[in-house]
């Protein structure tokens, strides 16, 4: 693995679409997506095979994942003529069952971006994992994940917000109106450089948290 894995979560298994591994009901994939990309991956450097042909869909709602710099990545990939070319990601992790006594195993966290893809979206709450055989498996078992923090970070907006809101006060109290008067990414460059973690933010929810503030800490916001 690339960089040390230091970060700890715990999410539950929940069930997919059935498409990766090709269980799905109706599906173009009857071999599954996962076999199907995995000689094309493997012809790029890497090589999916002590992996199980299918994703483990882990959920860690209400927190939100932010990922970046992968391990491997793969643009416009162009796999299957059902669709135009995705692009993949993959970071290196280590995943256990909890109600397991085996250790925690090496595995892959596989994104494919949604930009480039059509359908079988995911939330932003959940992962989906690539991983040795593991045995029998159901919805709801609880697995740890351990990731590297600095590009697998997992984050609370509402709680992440409430700290934005705080953060802000006194400068808004200080410029009233004028403070609001640079755009987002402004907003965003000044974070970058004052707190950094607020970066982790959405647009809409960067939005949300500046019109809390006006109402709350600008004259205009408080008249009646």
């Amino acid at each position: 693995m690339s960089e040390p894995l230091q970060a700890c979560w715990h999410g539950r298994l929940v069930v997919g679409h059935g498409v990766a591994s090709g269980r799905a009901a109706q599906t173009p994939y009857p071999a599954g997506t996962i076999a199907l990309q995995a000689p094309l991956f493997a012809a790029a450097g890497l090589d999916l095979s002590s992996y199980q042909f299918a994703t483990l869909n882990l959920d860690f709602s209400p927190g939100v994942w932010r990922l970046s710099r992968p391990d491997h990545r793969f643009e416009h990939l162009a796999w299957s003529d059902q669709h135009p070319p995705e692009t993949f990601s993959f970071w290196h992790c280590l995943l256990q069952h909890q109600h397991r006594q085996a250790p925690p195993v090496a595995a892959l966290v596989y994104h494919p971006h949604p930009e480039t893809k059509r359908a079988h979206h995911q939330p932003e709450g959940l992962l989906e994992l690539l991983a040795p055989p593991l045995g029998s498996v159901a919805s709801g078992d609880p697995f740890a994940l351990w990731v590297d923090p600095r590009r697998c970070r997992l984050i609370q907006p509402a709680r992440l917000r409430a700290r934005l809101l705080e953060f802000l006060k006194f400068r808004v109290l200080a410029a009233q109106d004028s403070f609001f008067e640079t755009d987002l990414a402004a907003l965003r460059l000044w974070l970058q450089q004052s707190w950094p973690e607020a970066c982790d933010l959405s647009d809409a929810d960067l939005q949300r948290t500046l019109e809390q503030a006006r109402c709350l800490y600008t004259e205009s916001g408080l008249r009646p």
